[in-house]
């Protein structure tokens, strides 16, 4: 019987000083007590562990125990007794064995542990984890940090939910889990700000730099992709109480105004290989956009946050993990990065920003990523959002900052809804010039001639692709019908009479070239498609059609005229704006001719 097995080690091992017990003794006594737990027998295994006469055993030998032990408290159901001495069982050793020994037994059950028991596993542990980092003396900040990096490491590749059921559901045990791990990290959190009350000159930083790593990587992972919305019908969302706990952490042990305006220089790791220097500065760059998103979009920390910093300051703290976010292509992410932007405009008022931010390289590059997002985002909400931030940013920008954004969105957006967009912000910014009091220089003038270099012209003459620039051409038609109609040759505010040659050689000529080519090519492709629809019994016939590589859906002969005839509506719709340009600057230079 098993019991009498583990009854007959345990007396060999009593009369034996602890130096003499040898590997053997150790292998004897852990067989016996996994049939003992494997057999039903955990009654009987506690009483020993409980019997004072064994505590040198125990204490020398009992951690071996760890893994058959897990293994039962997981085959056993909730309301089993026999689950219920295996857990008391487990309270024991962490109370008996030695610390260093159960330490780095729990860790290896931990690391060995995979799918779906990684949560219950690291729940069921963190006690008696807790339990024994308390009693070490030696390493103990290495041993914090080494358990805390190997519970989040094992806890990374599970997935984080993200609707309401999922949360609700918590599947893996994830929400619960992560909590869990912040309560098991209270104690050292507090043993630091102790130490830190003691002395304004607290040396110990060993503790502090693995709760920081600690914070980091829940930040990294699981909130960076978590839903932190609040949601109805769920009391207390369990990221988000998370999320607090976390910044709790980092303001208690003071390092949470650092890392949002400091950015923890200095602190990282020397790497002599590149690629983990890299790695680690990713890591890092991850975690701090969403610091600062928990921060400014989700206002946790509010109390402790002081209200001295401009909100042009915070937005060039930001413009970094914004352009970091806005590269992502997961929705949960993006969606911070673009809240984030959101948040930090809403705070200033319109043309308070100045045209000296445009020279910060992220100033640059983040609205080149909202274009992106804007034409290549597959979710149509994100793309809205994209055009009215991008919209917003404009707005904040002094004159001189609207017109370098303007110049550097037309040379770079490449895309023409882009760019027949920004030509009509051009527009409006021309109709403010010329309605209010005070001199604008930036858009009349020198200034607007060279803006209006870019604007009104095709990019390759008139060979230009109309249909694909239609957004663009009717933008700058609709612009140049204004100015002439709005400017008088005698005024000349804009400078667009002065340049009015350059403009009709650059553009207006070549788009009406353009167009005749375009349509003629049209009509004559209507009439082939409609001869070989005779030829070829009807519209049954079809035709296959490539967009990006992918095969799009058959389209019959009467789908392709239809789309041949709204490419010649659409060339209709410019030749009508063109011939009304044309016609106003022939009236308005009669005018004048008749005037002089």
């Amino acid at each position: 019987m098993a019991v009498d097995e583990l009854q007959a080690i345990i007396q060999r091992c009593q009369i034996l000083e602890e130096a003499d017990f040898k590997g053997e003794d150790f292998n004897l006594f852990q067989v016996a007590g996994q049939k003992c737990l494997e057999d039903g027998y955990a009654a009987q295994l506690l009483e020993v562990i409980q019997n004072e006469k064994n505590k040198v055993i125990i204490k020398n030998m009992g951690w071996n125990l760890i893994s058959p032990l897990v293994r039962c408290i997981f085959m056993y159901k909730q309301e089993d007794d026999k689950r219920e001495h295996c857990l008391r069982i487990l309270d024991q050793l962490a109370q008996l064995c030695n610390p260093k020994e159960l330490f780095l037994g729990l860790l290896e059950q931990i690391e060995q542990t995979s799918g779906e028991q990684v949560c219950q596993t690291v729940m069921l542990l963190l006690q008696p984890l807790q339990t024994v980092l308390l009693k070490l003396q030696n390493k103990k900040a290495y041993s914090v940090g080494l358990s805390l990096a190997m519970i989040m490491n094992q806890l990374t590749p599970l997935p984080v939910p993200y609707t309401k059921q999922q949360i609700e559901e918590d599947k893996l045990g994830l929400c619960q889990c992560c909590n869990a791990v912040v309560d098991f990290a209270k104690p050292f959190v507090n043993e630091v700000v102790k130490n830190m009350e003691k002395s304004s000159e607290y040396n110990d930083m060993e503790l502090k730099e693995e709760l920081i790593k600690f914070c980091m990587k829940s930040l990294k992972y699981p909130l960076l992709t978590a839903q932190l919305e609040q949601l109805e019908g769920i009391e207390e969302h369990p990221f988000r109480h998370f999320a607090a706990e976390i910044i709790d952490i980092l303001w208690n042990i003071g390092e949470l105004m650092p890392l949002v305006f400091v950015h923890h220089k200095g602190k990282n790791p020397h790497w002599e290989n590149q690629e983990f220097a890299d790695i680690e500065q990713k890591n890092s760059a991850d975690s701090l956009a969403c610091l600062s998103y928990l921060i400014f979009v989700q206002h946790f920390g509010d109390e402790c946050f002081p209200v001295v910093f401009s909100p042009s300051y915070l937005l060039l703290c930001n413009m970094t993990h914004i352009e970091m976010l806005l590269k992502r292509t997961e929705e949960s992410v993006l969606s911070k990065g673009l809240d984030l932007f959101e948040s930090c405009l809403l705070r200033m008022e319109d043309n308070s920003l100045l045209h000296h931010y445009l020279e910060f390289r992220d100033f640059i590059n983040v609205p080149q990523d909202l274009v992106k997002i804007m034409t290549l985002c597959p979710m149509e909400h994100m793309r809205k959002k994209s055009l009215n931030i991008l919209q917003l940013f404009i707005d904040k920008f002094d004159t001189e900052g609207k017109y370098t954004l303007f110049r550097c969105l037309l040379k770079t957006s490449n895309h023409a809804g882009v760019e027949g967009y920004i030509i009509k912000n051009i527009k409006d910014q021309i109709h403010l010039a010329l309605t209010k009091e005070y001199d604008n220089i930036w858009f009349t003038g020198h200034h607007l001639i060279s803006l209006l270099d870019l604007v009104l012209s095709l990019p390759e003459g008139a060979e230009t692709d109309l249909l694909q620039n239609s957004d663009r051409i009717m933008a700058s038609l609709n612009l140049l019908r204004y100015l002439i109609i709005k400017d008088c040759e005698s005024d000349n505010q804009t400078g667009v009479w002065t340049t009015l040659g350059k403009i009709e050689q650059n553009f207006l000529k070549p788009l009406r070239v353009g167009l005749n080519m375009s349509k003629a090519h049209y009509e004559a492709e209507i009439k082939n498609k409609k001869e070989n629809r005779k030829e070829a019994q009807s519209s049954n016939t079809v035709c296959s059609v490539t967009v990006s590589g992918e095969k799009m859906p058959a389209m019959t002969t009467g789908m392709q005229l239809q789309v041949l005839h709204s490419a010649l509506f659409t060339f209709d719709l410019i030749e009508s704006v063109l011939a009304r340009v044309e016609e106003l600057i022939e009236v308005k230079t009669k005018a004048v001719m008749d005037e002089n």
